[in-house]
């Protein structure tokens, strides 16, 4: 064998190898598959099953204000809209024990936003008609009292795309865009009613430190039984349990790989164990639910509650 031949070989293994992770990295992720979602869908931010069974989503900025019920095909089967609600940017939906849905209007991609909104609508089970009003919450966090501010802080962790619903409280999780990136998502607090709020500090947890493009957390959700938080990024969930009160990071923490990187956005649970996410549709790529039984996948352990 030849100089140019060795080289060649040297080039191509590391190649070949690279596709072979990249194929069953796919492979594991489509396995999952259960749902494609109709161009219409292309950009689901947000997603949250009903007390019936029924599978809810939302755009993301660009759209109107608009909540889907989609089957389990993909198809649109209601397009409800919030007449007071405007869709600056949608970015996760969560419900109360009641079923009343909320609608996270908080992303700062722009930097700029002083107040955040969430948009807190009946039950849609009970929605007979195409059309409804919210509730209007309001909240800042205490480090920003203006909107200059906001702009100073534009590197660091005023940009949320995931929040749940916990006894009687709204709990947010912050899109880190600090620089040098630090991997942390920040938790806060505010009322579960119309007002403004002063969102309240509770802690923070930190991910990951590659690009901060694959440790963005994108949405956040409770199971049923509230006894497991999942956050999503591109390529994971991250799962906690056996936490004290509502400090959720003071307990067991996960890491569960997802194999290929795509658009992560939204991520609920179907039940105790069962959860579904979505990516968005990017060149080609994405659009689509898939379906985890966290019983059933590699659970890399982070963290664990001494209480535990």
């Amino acid at each position: 064998m030849n100089y140019s031949q060795t080289k060649f070989s040297v080039l191509v293994v590391p190649i070949f190898i690279f596709i072979a992770i990249v194929i069953v990295q796919a492979f594991s992720l489509y396995q999952t598959k259960t749902i494609n979602f109709p161009s219409k869908l292309k950009e689901i931010s947000g997603i949250e099953v009903d007390k019936k069974g029924h599978l809810w989503a939302i755009n993301d900025g660009g759209d109107g204000p608009y909540l889907y019920r989609v089957n389990e095909l993909g198809n649109i089967e209601k397009k409800i809209k919030i007449n007071n609600a405007k869709n600056w940017d949608w970015e996760d939906l969560t419900q109360d024990t009641f079923g009343h849905f909320f609608v996270g209007d908080f992303g700062n991609n722009g930097k700029d936003r002083k107040w955040m909104t969430i948009y807190k609508i009946e039950n849609p089970i009970d929605i007979k008609s195409n059309e409804t009003s919210a509730e209007i919450i309001k909240f800042t966090y205490p480090e920003i009292v203006t909107k200059e501010q906001a702009n100073v802080f534009k590197d660091a962790h005023y940009d949320i795309e995931a929040f749940i619903y916990f006894k009687r409280n709204l709990y947010l999780f912050t899109k880190n865009r600090t620089n040098p990136f630090d991997g942390i998502t920040r938790l806060y607090k505010i009322g579960d009613h119309a007002a403004n709020f002063q969102a309240e500090y509770m802690g923070e947890y930190k991910t990951c430190t590659e690009l901060k493009e694959l440790c963005w957390i994108t949405s956040a959700a409770l199971s049923p039984d509230k006894s497991k938080l999942v956050l999503l990024d591109s390529q994971r969930i991250w799962l906690f349990e056996n936490w004290d009160n509502d400090n959720f990071f003071s307990g067991d923490a996960y890491q569960i790989n997802l194999g290929l990187v795509t658009q992560k956005e939204a991520i609920t649970f179907l039940d105790d164990n069962h959860v579904i996410f979505t990516d968005e549709l990017y060149h080609g790529v994405g659009g689509n639910g898939y379906v985890v039984d966290l019983r059933n996948v590699n659970k890399i352990p982070l963290k664990t509650n001494s209480k535990s």
